[in-house]
């Protein structure tokens, strides 16, 4: 396999702290962005170590993709300061800031074929035929599609169409890589390939890297931190691990991951639910609560909450059933696949006493 960059930096599986190579380090520090009144940024920072992948997540409208086009200089700010390996490159054109970008839309060139739209960006920096013909083969190379140099777009799929878009951005050998939703327009199968094949070439080149996502499964799955967004601002930062088994927040609870909420209270440290004390991941003032409770932390016993299925879904590796308990709250419950419920079984749920969320919040929940 070719490469693009210096030598490939090794990464573990599970987001461990590790040698983060010849990445460059990337600051976005109290940027500001006024919509007047829509969403913008407001006094939004962040900082990729070299080497980072850091996927922003949040719903539609929260300032994801204006983040990501500030940090291009594709975006005007009001006010803050954009830091890439410590110089201030507020002021750069996006052309001098040595980013590359793929968007959701490929946006490739119709009358040019996949090596020439790779060319594209260097022949716009006077790179000599012979080697823009070398650097774009090795870029397709790099994604799996060196025997469709001479293609057209119309001749690919849509999966291949975002390679060849994501080989354009590689082959200039940019210090940080920008990706905004560039899988959204893809089917289920075709997007967890591609989201695999993009995390092993952001290791292996060792490039930092923003992917922007409003789906929280990809962000979880390809990122080494995730940035929770809302409203402008960043609920949350921190490993996929760290969102999902410890939010911050009550809308972290409930973006991140499949939550039953329910009402509760604390007390003593503790929340008080269905007549079980539950360990809080955080501590909270005494009284009323929404506590927020994973499906996977319930499971079906001979005792507990009485209630009756209303649905089951199978899901491959596990099931989630659906039960209202009689005093008509309403479960989640993820469990075996191989334990089958049915629409009308009588059963009993069982609270495992796993840490949980509590708090107060205007967001409604998950469940």
């Amino acid at each position: 396999m070719v490469t693009l960059s210096p030598p490939a930096v090794v990464r573990s599986d599970t987001h461990t702290q590790h040698d983060r190579g010849s990445g460059s380090t990337v600051e976005l520090r109290n940027i500001v962005r006024d919509f007047g009144g829509g969403a913008g940024l407001a006094d939004f920072s962040l900082r990729a170590e070299p080497g980072e992948l850091i996927a922003l997540l949040g719903p539609s409208g929260c300032g994801k993709t204006t983040a990501l086009r500030a940090l291009a200089g594709l975006e005007r700010v009001d006010s803050g300061t954009v830091l890439i390996d410590g110089a201030d490159v507020s002021d750069r054109p996006t052309n001098r800031r040595d980013i590359g970008v793929v968007f959701q839309s490929y946006s490739l060139f119709p009358h040019l074929t996949a090596g020439q739209n790779v060319e594209f960006g260097l022949r716009m920096r006077k790179v000599t035929p012979a080697e823009r013909h070398r650097r774009a083969a090795q870029a397709l190379d790099l994604v799996g599609l060196d025997h469709h140099f001479g293609r057209y777009a119309h001749q690919l799929s849509g999966g291949q169409q975002q390679r060849v878009a994501l080989a354009r951005a590689l082959v200039t050998q940019p210090r940080v890589l920008l990706l905004d939703e560039p899988l959204s327009a893809l089917d289920a199968k075709v997007r967890v390939n591609l989201r695999e094949e993009i995390r092993r070439l952001q290791t292996e080149l060792g490039i930092t890297t923003f992917f922007v996502t409003h789906d929280q499964e990809e962000a979880l799955a390809i990122a080494d931190r995730v940035a929770v967004m809302q409203s402008g601002r960043i609920e949350q930062v921190g490993t996929p691990e760290e969102l999902y088994r410890q939010p911050q927040s009550s809308f972290v609870a409930n973006f991140v991951g499949l939550s039953n909420v329910v009402v509760g209270e604390v007390l003593g440290g503790a929340a008080q639910v269905f007549g079980r004390e539950l360990p809080l991941i955080s501590q909270v003032e005494d009284g009323p609560a929404q506590v927020y409770v994973r499906p996977e932390n319930l499971s079906f016993g001979e005792d507990g909450l009485a209630g009756t299925v209303l649905t089951s879904s199978f899901l491959g590796a596990h099931r989630r059933t659906r039960v209202r308990l009689n005093d008509g709250t309403e479960l989640v419950v993820q469990h075996s696949a191989r334990d089958i419920k049915e629409p009308g079984d009588h059963v009993c749920i069982a609270l495992n006493s796993e840490p949980v969320m509590a708090g107060n919040s205007h967001t409604k929940g998950k469940s």
